[in-house]
């Protein structure tokens, strides 16, 4: 078997190391103390992420859309395959270093992808970007740490709890969608959403992209009012 290479490792804000590890054709991110974030080969559920949103968000020109967390890109290039090409795609990636891995080191994963005029990846807070949204997002599609129970960051109170559910409900234009990637399920915080004034809808999705292994959560929830 070949044996796992590590690329590159990188500061999370909050002093965590990731490290960037290759086999062959697979890619695998992972915290210092071994706990896998991401890998290649799987991406299902994040994907899901994405058509999910785009489909309850339906049809609507020129969508303006949010994205925390690059991670392997596959939220992203599963939004530009569903996306209409008037969209406008802002990612937000809060360790720089993932910016540039995706077009060294994961060149393979992420092709030209972040070549397309219609993406923007910024460094910084997905928080910020959602408290100073001007204009308004037509969706916002959160895949940032774990989800709502979190691995790495003590800070993600501020997009999950109930202020910053507020937040991305003013954030959103009328009837535009919150989207929320989660490695578990979490009945309280679905009830949560409903209380920010969230039509919420949650789906358990297979976390590769087979019809087979783990399954993970996602949270499409369209902003009521005006």
């Amino acid at each position: 078997m070949i044996p796992w290479e590590e690329l590159a490792s990188a500061q999370a804000p909050e002093g965590d190391t990731l490290r960037l590890f290759r086999r062959g054709e697979e890619f695998s991110i992972r915290l210092q103390d071994g706990n896998e974030l991401m890998n290649s080969r799987l991406g299902g559920s994040e994907i899901a992420l994405a058509t999910l949103s785009f489909a309850r968000l339906g049809t609507r020109p020129a969508p303006r859309v949010l994205i925390g967390g690059l991670g392997m890109g596959f939220t992203l290039r599963a939004a530009q395959e569903v996306a209409p090409v008037d969209a406008r795609l802002i990612v937000s990636e809060i360790v720089p270093e993932l910016i540039g891995w995706a077009s060294a080191h994961m060149r393979p994963v992420f092709g030209d992808c972040l070549l397309d005029s219609r993406v923007e990846v910024r460094a910084g807070d997905v928080v910020a970007e959602i408290a100073n949204a001007k204009p308004a997002y037509d969706a916002i599609l959160l895949d940032v740490d774990n989800g709502p129970d979190g691995l790495t960051r003590d800070g993600n109170d501020a997009l999950y709890g109930e202020e910053g559910l507020a937040a991305a409900h003013r954030a959103l234009t009328p009837r535009g969608v919150l989207a929320i990637w989660s490695a578990h399920p979490d009945p309280a915080f679905t009830k949560r959403l409903a209380r920010a004034n969230f039509d919420v809808k949650v789906e358990s999705v297979r976390a590769g992209r087979s019809k087979r292994g783990s399954r993970h959560t996602v949270w499409t929830a369209v902003r009521k009012g005006r």
